[in-house]
């Protein structure tokens, strides 16, 4: 399935315009949608590696759509379709390299603000706990480790970075920058998507710790569009496994950061080699979550 597919890092598409590129996706223009391409590209210590992760972009692509499909009734997404037989003619000669990885979406009008939702203290979260006993602004009781689990889930929202980190503040910062109404109602489907989907997963043993989204406006409508769900923008860890105080094993890219930490790189371009077997563990983690949620 995935795993099959050649490795793609870059993607270019002969008489189709570039609307941008982003760390993973390469998204094309369309005229009145945007093709989403999922591609291989894997990044550390915010460096994009030489190599890519096999199968990568089809898992991302994958489960998005999975969760697109099974929380629509929460909000509407910009998913047209992944099959390439529904895309525009001028993909045709494409469709080789397209099958698996890439997603037809309706265009939106962006809202600028990654909409993040934690369920347990981990990553920035732990972080900010620590200097400030609050997580963006929304204040927690004292005591609390690593990977526990928050009284409730919390909407923690971020700026959205191209390059570098995203940067955590509060709602009344985002209520400042786009009114108050979009900013609660970004908040109100962040958390019912998470909730949902992290009912859903746990029934399968998977705990989501903490999930990034993104919205843009369709028709006028809040929509949520990129990618839902996935290794890239959430903390999946076996629901047996936690043990607060350390940073459970998770299904994202963590075998790659663990090997470069052992390294002696210091973290600044170029990047060192990675070994195949690096590669095809991370690879093998990225298709067992899919497996795993995908029905």
């Amino acid at each position: 399935m995935s795993s099959s597919l050649p490795v793609v890092r870059e993607l270019h598409l002969p008489g189709v315009p570039v609307f941008r590129r982003g760390k993973v996706r390469e998204v094309f223009d369309l005229g009145e949608h945007l093709l989403l391409v999922s591609t291989d590209r894997v990044s550390a210590f915010d460096v994009i590696l030489n190599e890519g992760i096999p199968g990568k972009g089809a898992v991302l692509n994958q489960l998005s759509k999975f969760w697109f499909d099974r929380l629509l009734s929460i909000v509407p997404n910009h998913c047209v379709s992944i099959d390439p037989a529904d895309f525009p003619p001028i993909l045709r000669p494409h469709e080789a390299v397209l099958r698996g990885r890439s997603m037809l979406c309706r265009k939106a009008e962006l809202v600028p603000f990654e909409c993040v939702v934690r369920g347990y203290l981990a990553g920035s979260g732990y972080k900010d706990y620590q200097k400030t006993g609050a997580v963006c602004g929304v204040p927690l009781r004292p005591g609390l480790r690593l990977a526990d689990r928050l009284p409730r889930p919390i909407f923690t929202p971020a700026t959205k970075a191209e390059s570098g980190h995203d940067e955590n503040v509060t709602l009344e910062f985002v209520a400042g920058q786009i009114g108050t109404p979009l900013a609660q109602h970004l908040s109100d489907a962040s958390l019912a998507l998470y909730n949902a989907a992290a009912t859903y997963a746990l029934e399968r043993g998977i705990v989501i710790a903490d999930t990034k989204f993104e919205f843009g406006m369709c028709d006028g409508e809040l929509t949520l569009i990129d990618e839902a769900l996935t290794p890239d923008s959430s903390r999946f860890w076996r629901s047996g496994g936690i043990d607060p105080g350390a940073s459970p094993p998770s299904w994202d890219k963590q075998i790659i950061r663990d090997y470069l930490e052992s390294t002696s790189w210091n973290k600044q371009p170029p990047p060192p080699p990675l070994p195949p077997a690096v590669l095809a563990a991370a690879a093998a983690r990225y298709q067992e979550i899919l497996t795993i949620l995908r029905p």
